[in-house]
């Protein structure tokens, strides 16, 4: 094994994360053997220590507060030992080995890993959307870290997917058909660990699960659900345009895992009581022309090896931790010192969009280029957060770039496009209780700034103080294309009625269908118009503009905005109160 460090220890840490990736999943072993020689001791290091967590949270000979300290204590060793660059446990010591080598930033792992610590209290899930959450919490950052080593090595569009849905739901797959191969195992422990809204649909079947019992209800329930997985990891758009290294990965992953799944139909009642699995013959029918491909595509395909691992002359490296909520410091004061205005919690807008207009002019009138206007404009962004997290609000949506500046100048879009790149990858909002969310379309936009926006929104997501929305080649008609778009491929395959579709199911299909109503829409720069912005959000927003220009305003013109809501009456639509202050109808 030649691409293993000279460090006897090292060497020896490594070899047992092989050994333990062959020994406890084959079928994962069998696909990193596909990746380049260069990647392979960390592809296993990243498998190893995610099975290592799993190991002490799934410890039935303890008791569920133990174990979950187990997994606190490992966690927090972690934390530890990354600045260090070592560990004395040897699965920490090859990922923080494989963490320096490749510049990882483990933190995108917090989430994934405190998730394992939660399961250990069990879980249900209500609906297929929580079930989905769940299992994208923890697959996305380990399989983002895996993207992150390609990407260092230098394979053009390293796992790269054309369609993050389509990726999210090969991913969901991935997690049905791990929950129906471990279905002997997860019922030994007492964990069911599907949707009641699935369970539903067989009356009896959680029942019967529960008692490993095999019934009708069972096994309509089990032929469904491996019907489901199987659609779910067929995605023939998903290897479009990618490298042929990870391409023949990707696409040998999924066919091993629809022959699993056949496994699964083809045990019956015996899925009850054992792990299935697909036959020798099978396995080698998928895997010999996948490594005639793979071997191929790697001759063709110069790698960079990853940097000498030296500790001491490396920066730190991001601790896999992100701070608690006690430890988020306060935004810092305006230099002038201005409190915000007291207004009662009750009283306050959940939500505020911003419509960010006038930069270009801001710079214009200096004699400057435009694109200073812009730089400009970031830093009062930073100021709307720091006041809207001093006032209260939770919920702050920017109008960062739309559909149609595409059309403005290329070098002034590029210059957007690089300063939104190093906004994102500055962090200014790392230690405060801020979660970032992008709103908007990935095709036209860097790959690079896309997986920098995918990183900020998965390692914010526990964060509960201020949601700030970027909304980053976004359009309102784009937006409700796309709904229609996707209601209708859904009523295609039969899974709506037509006939039925309320505001309440559109809103469902929303590529945003958390977000909350707007109830203040801000317009800064002096046009008075809503600009194909949040249409369907802010139907009954409050309307505010104002002329400064963007760069000019700061958190008190926030402030100000909303003092002027709470003065208005928002009736919706309703008949106005008797008494109380004016307002228009809604």
């Amino acid at each position: 094994m030649s691409d293993l460090p000279a460090d006897p220890a090292l060497r020896a840490a490594y070899r047992l994360c092989r050994r333990r990736t062959r020994e406890q999943d084959p079928a994962e072993y069998a696909l990193i053997q596909l990746a380049p020689a260069l990647l392979r001791p960390s592809l296993h290091a990243l498998w190893a220590a995610a099975n290592a967590l799993d190991d002490l949270g799934d410890d039935r000979t303890a008791p569920a507060a133990e174990r979950a300290t187990r997994v606190a204590a490992w966690i927090s060793a972690l934390h530890r030992e990354l600045p260090a660059g070592t560990s004395p446990d040897p699965i920490r010591r090859a990922l923080v080995d494989t963490a320096h080598r490749w510049h990882l930033d483990l933190s995108e792992l917090h989430a994934a890993m405190t998730q394992v610590q939660d399961d250990t209290g069990g879980r249900r899930f209500a609906d297929w959307a929580e079930w989905r959450t769940w299992g994208r919490d923890n697959l996305l950052p380990w399989f983002g870290q895996v993207r992150a080593i390609f990407d260092r090595a230098g394979v053009p569009v390293a796992l790269r997917l054309d369609s993050r849905e389509a990726y999210e739901e090969f991913l969901d797959g991935v997690r049905l058909t791990d929950i129906l191969t471990d279905l002997s195992a997860d019922l030994a422990q007492g964990d069911l660990l599907l949707p009641d809204e699935a369970l539903d649909r067989h009356p009896g079947s959680a029942r019967d699960l529960t008692h490993r019992r095999w019934s009708p209800a069972v096994a309509a329930l089990v032929t469904e659900l491996t019907g489901l997985a199987r659609r779910w990891v067929t995605q023939p758009g998903l290897t479009r345009g990618m490298h042929p290294g990870p391409a023949t990965v990707l696409d040998t992953m999924a066919a091993l895992l629809r022959a699993q799944l056949d496994a699964v139909d083809a045990a019956g009642a015996a899925v009850l009581r054992a792990r299935p699995g697909p036959s020798l013959r099978t396995r080698l029918r998928i895997l010999a022309p996948a490594r005639t491909r793979a071997a191929l595509a790697w001759t063709l395909t110069p790698l960079t090896p990853p940097s000498p691992h030296r500790p001491a002359e490396q920066g730190p490296v991001t601790p896999a931790q992100a701070p608690p909520a006690a430890a988020f410091r306060r935004p810092p004061p305006h230099p002038t010192g201005e409190q915000p205005p007291p207004v009662p919690a009750a009283h306050l807008p959940a939500h505020v969009a911003v419509i960010m207009d006038g930069n270009g002019r801001w710079a214009q009138q200096r004699g400057l280029p435009r694109y200073e206007g812009h730089r400009a404009g970031a830093a009062a962004v930073r100021e709307m957060v720091h006041g809207a997290l001093e006032i209260g609000l939770r919920h702050l949506t920017l109008y960062t770039f739309s559909t149609e500046n595409w059309s403005r100048d290329t070098e002034e879009v590029g210059a957007i496009l690089g300063l939104l790149r190093d906004e994102v990858a500055d962090d200014p909002f790392r230690d405060l209780d801020v979660r970032l969310r992008w709103h908007g379309r990935a095709g036209r936009l860097p790959p690079d700034l896309v997986d920098l926006l995918h990183l900020r929104e998965r390692t914010t997501r526990s964060r509960t103080g201020l949601t700030v929305t970027m909304c980053i080649d976004y359009g309102g008609r784009d937006e409700i294309t796309r709904t229609a778009a996707a209601l209708a491929r859904r009523a295609r395959a039969g899974h709506v009625d037509p006939d039925l579709v309320s505001e309440d199911v559109f809103a469902r299909h929303l590529p945003q269908p958390d977000m909350s109503d707007v109830d203040l829409l801000w317009r800064t720069g002096g046009e008075q118009r809503t600009s194909n912005f949040l249409p369907w959000h802010a139907a009954y927003a409050e309307l505010h503009f104002t002329p400064e220009l963007w760069p000019d305003t700061d958190r008190r013109d926030l402030w100000q905005a909303v003092t002027a809501y709470t003065h208005r009456q928002r009736r919706l639509g309703a008949t106005p109160a008797a008494t109380g202050p004016a307002g228009h109808a809604g």
